[in-house]
Parts: structure tokens; C-alpha cells; sequence
């Protein structure tokens, strides 16, 4: 499957691009990955970024390749929490959820090597969900 197009908040790249450069050291693949994905995106000013584009602060509710639906909030690494479905940007579910809009689907690449594919279905604008 080739990568779907994906849209980056000019506010959110520095940042992001920052965070994968420092994490290249100690985490390597996943850190590559966002690279890849901040090197691909089309960055644009915030206000030109629908939203109903994941952005850092979205919660999305994305389909497995399996038929489960899950929902999921996109933070920065700090602010990530399991228990209350914060995922950090900085694994390889929150790289291949960047960028993407409801419709679009993506392969990517569990810390484990298996290979999954997610389809997004919802995503909340993240000043709607007041992050």
C-alpha cells in the first residue's frame, strides 16, 4: 500500500522534527520513521489544517485490519498515558496516525515487527476536546 498524503501543523513541525532528531540514539526505528513521515508531510500554517486532521491533541478513533475500533488521543511523548488512551507520537502508532483523515489508511510496523494496517474513521479537533 503506498503512504496516503498527510498534513502537519507548521506550528507542531519544529517540534516534532526536534523530538525524533533527539530520540534517534535510544530509539532509533521509531524516531526514523517520524522523520520519514515530517519529511513527506505538506506543512501548513494551523489555520489552513482541517480538523478533522490528526494533529498532536487530536482524539481519533482509527479501525484495525482486524475490525476493532479504537479511540486514541495523540500527545507529545511526556503527556502519554495509557490508561486514559494518550499515545505518544513517539511510537510507531502515533507516527502512522500523523497527518491522517477520516477514510485514509495505513500500514505500519508494531515495536514487535508485525506488520498492521489502520483506517481512520473520526477524528476530534483537539481544541474541541479542550487538549
Amino acid at each position: 500500500m503506498s503512504k496516503p498524503s498527510i498534513y502537519v501543523r507548521e506550528a507542531d513541525y519544529a517540534r516534532l522534527n526536534d523530538l525524533a532528531q533527539a530520540a534517534l540514539d535510544r530509539n532509533f526505528e521509531v524516531a526514523d520513521e517520524l522523520l520519514g513521515e515530517l519529511e513527506r508531510a505538506s506543512v501548513l500554517p494551523s489555520d489552513q489544517v482541517s480538523t478533522d486532521t490528526v494533529q498532536i491533541g487530536s482524539t481519533v478513533t482509527y479501525e484495525t485490519e482486524s475490525g476493532q475500533t479504537r479511540t486514541v488521543t495523540l500527545v507529545y511523548p511526556g503527556e502519554a498515558d495509557i490508561e486514559q488512551a494518550k499515545v505518544s507520537v513517539l511510537t510507531p502508532i502515533g507516527v502512522a496516525l500523523l497527518g491522517l483523515a477520516p477514510g485514509q489508511a495505513i500500514d505500519w510496523r508494531a515495536r514487535d515487527g508485525q506488520n498492521h494496517q489502520l483506517k481512520i474513521v473520526e477524528v476530534k479537533d483537539h481544541a474541541a476536546t479542550g487538549a
